[in-house]
C-alpha cells in the first residue's frame, strides 16, 4: 500500500520537476548592441540605458536574453567597425548595430558611413552571428541631396545583406524635449523607455529567428 503510493506522489510531483529541470537548462541568447551615446545611454545611470531596459522588456515577455552594452560616446560608423572584434566576443549570437548618427552630425561622406556599415554586417555574418540594423536619419543643415544619400544607406545594406531594420532609432523621440535632455539629442529615461516599446517587436521577430536555430 506504501508502495503505491510513493508511486502515485512521484507521478505527481515528475511533470513539474521535468519543467524545472528545461528551464533551468534554457540558456538565454547572448546579444551586444554595438553603438554610440545613443544607446550607450550618455547622461544616464546604467540601467536607464537602452541595453539594459531592452534586457528588461524582453525578459519581462519571457525572453532569456543577457544584453552587453557595447556603446561609446562619439563613435562613428568607422570607429565601432575598428573595435569590433573586442565589441563583439565570442559566443555572442546576435549583435543590435545602432551607430551613424555622429557621421550625419558631423557631415561625413555617406560612402564613408556605408562602407564602415557594409564591413561591420558582412564580418558580424561570417561569424555566424545575427544582425539586426538600426536606422539614423540626417539632420536637415546639410541638404536634401547630403540626405537622400545617408538615409539610404540602412535600408539598402538590411537589404543587400538579409537582415531585418529598424528603420529610425530615435523614432517617437527625436526633437521632443520633453523626452530629450538639455542638449536636445540623447534621449531621457523617458525617452528610452518610447524606443524600447516601440523597437521591442522588431526585436522580438529577430530574436524569434534565433531560438529557432540548434544551438
Amino acid at each position: 500500500m506504501h508502495i503505491v503510493v510513493l508511486m502515485v506522489a512521484m507521478m505527481t510531483v515528475q511533470p513539474s520537476f521535468v519543467q524545472t529541470s528545461a528551464a533551468g537548462e534554457a540558456k538565454p541568447i547572448k546579444m551586444v548592441v554595438l553603438g554610440d551615446s545613443l544607446s550607450a545611454g550618455l547622461g544616464l545611470p546604467g540601467a536607464a540605458a537602452f541595453p539594459a531596459k531592452l534586457q528588461k522588456a524582453l525578459r519581462d515577455k519571457g525572453i532569456e536574453v543577457e544584453i552587453t552594452n557595447a556603446g561609446v560616446s562619439g563613435d562613428t560608423a568607422s570607429g565601432g567597425r575598428d573595435r569590433l572584434d573586442w565589441s563583439v566576443p565570442e559566443g555572442t549570437q546576435a549583435v543590435i548595430v545602432e551607430l551613424g548618427a555622429n557621421d550625419a552630425l558631423r557631415g561625413i561622406d555617406p560612402k564613408i558611413t556605408r562602407e564602415a556599415l557594409s564591413d561591420i554586417v558582412s564580418r558580424l555574418k561570417k561569424r555566424g552571428i545575427a544582425v539586426m540594423l538600426c536606422g539614423m536619419l540626417a539632420p536637415p543643415n546639410y541638404g536634401s541631396d547630403y540626405a537622400a544619400r545617408f538615409d539610404a544607406i540602412y535600408p539598402d545594406l538590411a537589404k543587400a545583406f538579409d537582415v531585418p531594420l529598424y528603420p529610425f532609432f530615435l523614432n517617437g523621440v527625436a526633437a521632443d524635449a520633453k523626452l530629450n535632455q538639455a542638449d536636445g539629442v540623447h534621449p531621457t529615461a523617458e525617452g528610452v523607455d518610447i524606443i524600447v516599446k516601440n523597437v521591442l517587436p522588431t526585436v522580438e521577430a529577430f530574436l524569434g529567428t534565433i531560438k529557432g536555430q540548434p544551438s
